[in-house]
Order: structure tokens, then sequence, then C-alpha cells
């Protein structure tokens, strides 16, 4: 018991760091090597100086995962797309579309937050380009601000889901499940938040047209330009999407083939002056190495804490204590993700799913106890890999809801800095409608787990 009790302040001290607003990687890599101390002392067959040892092969065996190498590819890829205008090309091109409705500039802004996910794959990334592309115009045109700011705060969380995602590949690479099926699995959640979204913005103006005027209709050489530049958007990310959710390539393919086709597209326009310059491409490449080291000290971090939890037992006695509290299997499940929206206030989002789902996942899967396959098949009616699979997307459907759920959703944070004049309590109030359809969306994928499962059991056969 000594080893938990342990584990257990090592855990209630990351999250006082956390609050303590100490960087995430720091805090995991000085509790999980404070904490294996500790456990010397307490457990002393649990020798400190092994473990020491073993950092000589943990760094290497973690930047060497060929996995992982997706990573800085699919953050190049973000970067490049920014430095090249796409997320504006996107805002203007969906906007000359649907701008002349009533909210329809929201709604663009909702699209181009869905299409800048799908190459970004960061929903903090996203709120931030998007916010400074899509902000001014709808400032411009008297929008509500609590529409205005709540519209993108909750389009921002798209880019944790919608493939290709960062967040995806990591929780892939810790439960050993496919990273291509996951990104298949994301497709119709994905495509049910953006639905969802622009139907709270139409119900919004619909009650109330006053938050949104209506915009004139955008024509002639300007809506055809807008138009004409949309296309090439839509044909690079929606290449490397179709191709990956009908497996004609693997992620890390897919992602070299999106950062040379970005470059090759940007080049091209800088022909004409608005594209990617030898500036912006070195820029592009220094945030890159930036935030890659960024995630890559996390993940190390993460495998350090990890240890030490592993070696304090407490993913064990999490599971024992599932198996013989008599709860019932949804009513455990269900306390697991309320525990992930309530953490998705104060974590981001990487940092939570290294720390959580190695203590969740294991005690999900055999939580019944007994044979892996059969408690999983026993508890929801699906396969141990139909599990991982489902589990996987309702955990990031709640660390999206995290990110805009008071009182410090970091999404609003982000909007808040960049909406100066707007006090952030009405961006909280204008995101309360979206965090009720996010929420309707969960109890969907709970309620009906093949809207996860569909599209990887129809390409898998």
């Amino acid at each position: 018991m000594e080893r938990e009790l342990v584990g257990l302040a090592g855990l209630a001290v990351f999250f006082v760091l956390l609050a303590l607003r100490v960087p995430v990687g720091l805090a995991m890599l000085g509790v999980g090597i404070a904490g294996n101390y500790a456990l010397s002392i307490a457990a002393p067959f649990l020798r400190f100086e092994p473990y020491l040892k073993s950092f000589k092969t943990l760094t290497w065996s973690n930047m060497a995962n060929y996995d992982l190498s997706v990573v800085p590819l699919f953050v190049l890829m973000g970067f490049l797309a920014s430095h090249a205008n796409l997320s504006r090309d996107l805002f203007q091109g969906i906007n000359a579309l649907v701008g002349r409705l009533r909210g329809g500039v929201a709604i663009a802004a909702i699209g181009a937050c869905a299409g800048f996910g799908a190459v970004c794959g960061s929903s903090l990334a996203t709120a931030s380009t998007m916010g400074r592309v899509a902000l001014p115009e709808l400032k411009r045109l008297n929008y509500d601000p609590r529409l205005a700011t709540g519209a993108l705060a909750a389009g921002g969380t798209l880019g944790i889901l919608i493939p290709p995602s960062v967040a995806l590949v990591i929780y892939a690479i810790i439960v050993e499940a496919s990273i291509l099926k996951m990104f298949q699995a994301a497709v119709l959640p994905g495509l049910l938040a953006v639905a969802f979204f622009i139907a709270v913005i139409a119900i919004q103006v619909r009650l109330k047209p006053s938050l949104a005027p209506q915009a004139a209709r955008i024509e002639g050489a300007e809506r055809r330009r807008a138009l004409l530049r949309l296309i090439p958007v839509l044909t690079i990310f929606g290449a490397i999407i179709l191709g990956l959710g009908l497996g004609l390539f693997t992620p890390t393919p897919a992602a070299a083939v999106g950062v040379m086709v970005i470059l090759a597209y940007g080049l091209l326009l800088n022909l004409f002056g608005a594209g990617l310059t030898w500036a912006k491409i070195r820029a592009s490449l220094l945030d890159t190495a930036v935030t890659a080291g960024m995630i890559y000290f996390i993940l190390f971090g993460a495998e350090v804490i990890k240890g030490f939890f592993a070696r304090a037992n407490l993913p064990a006695a999490l599971s024992d204590w599932a198996a013989t509290s008599g709860m019932d299997p949804w009513s455990v499940l269900i306390l697991m993700l309320l525990i992930l929206v309530l953490l998705g206030c104060v974590m981001e989002s990487l940092a939570m799913i290294l720390v959580i789902v190695p203590f969740f996942w294991p005690t999900l899967a055999e939580l019944n106890g007994g044979d892996y396959a059969t408690a999983a098949t026993a508890a929801y009616g699906l396969g141990p890999e139909e599990l991982k699979i489902w589990f996987g997307i309702l955990a990031l459907v709640v660390v999206e809801l995290g990110l805009i759920t008071p009182p410090v959703g970091l999404n609003v944070f982000i909007i808040s800095a960049l909406a100066r004049g707007t006090p952030m309590s009405e961006t909280f109030r204008g995101v309360m409608p979206f965090f009720g359809a996010e929420i309707i969306r969960v109890a969907l994928i709970l309620a009906v787990p093949a809207i996860a499962l569909a599209v990887p059991r129809l390409i898998g056969g």
C-alpha cells in the first residue's frame, strides 16, 4: 500500500505544478524522477540507480519510433499552410458561398476551422489562426461579439479530432491501435461536430436576427477569385484525407506528400507575390522545430512519469478498484469521461492523453476482470480493437469539450486575447450553445458506437 500512497502523492504534486503554470513536460519529468526516488526509499527493492540508467535508452526509443515521425511532418504542414495563407483562402472561399446568408460569415468561420484543423491537427493553433483571419471580418460586419467569439472558440476545437490529428496519433501509439483506423473513425464524429455547430449558429440567428446582420452578396470578379483560391486548398486537404480514409497510403507518407504539395503550391503562388517566400519557409521550419521539440519533450516526460506510476502500481490499483467496486461498466466509463472534461479545462490536450489514458485504458479493457477480449465484449458489446477505437474517439471529443468549459477553457482564453474589447465572460456565454451541442454529440457516440466505428468497419470489410 505504501507504493500506491507515494503514487497518489506524486499525482497530487503533478496537478499542483500544473496549477502553478509549470511547463507540463518539466512537471512530468520532475515528478517522475522525484517520485521514483521516493519509491526507492518506501520500497527498497525498487532501486533508484537502475531506473536512472534506463534514461540512456529511453530518449532514443522515443525519438526513433517510426510512428512518431509523422508528428513533425503534420506540424510542418500546419505552419506552411498558415504562412501560405491557406487559412485565409479557406475562409474567403467558404464565405463567398455562404456569407450572404444570415450568420453565414460565422458559418464560414466554422467551415474554415474544420478545413484548417484537417491539416494543422491542433485545436489551440486552429483557434489562434482562424481567430486572426475571421475576427476582423466578423467585427466589420457588426456581428454580436458573443456569437463571433463563441463560434471561433468552438470551431477551434475541431483541430484535435478531424484527421490527420497529432492527438489521434499519440493515442493510437499508447493503446497500440492502428493510426489509420483512428483517422478513419474520426471522420464521421468530426463531420457531426461541424454540422452541429452550423445548426447552433442557424438556430441562434433565426431566434434573434440582430446577432448577425445580413451581409451583402459577394459578386463578380471578387467572388470568382475567392472560389478559385478555394479549389487548390480543397484539393490538397481532400486528397490527404481521402487517401487516408480509403487506406491508399499510411499517415507518415501522407504527411510527407502533404508537406511537399503545400510547399509546391506556396512557391507557385509566390510567382504572383502572395505565396511562400524563403523567409516564410525558414519561419515555418523554425516554428516546427520549436513545436516538435516541445512535443517530444512532453513525450519524454510522459514516459518518465508513466514509469513512476507503473512502479507505484497505480494503474493496477485503479483496475482492481473498478473491478471490485460493483459499479456498472457504463457508470465507470461516464465517470472517466467526466474526469477528462474537468482535466481538459486546465491541461493541454496532448499532455492529458499522455498522462490519463495509460490509467483509464487498462481499467476499461479489464473492467469485468478475466480475459481481455471477453471483458471488453461483455461490458460494451465490442471486441478489444473496436473498444480501443471507440474509447479513443470519445476521449478526444470530451477533451475538445474541456477546451471550452468554464472557467478555464483554453480556447476561450486564446480567442479572448485576440478579441480585445470583448469581456471573457461574453465569450464564455457565447460558447455555451456550442457546449450544449457537444454534450449531445458525446451522448450520441456513447449510445451509438457505430458513429465512430462505421468507417473502419466499411473500409476494413
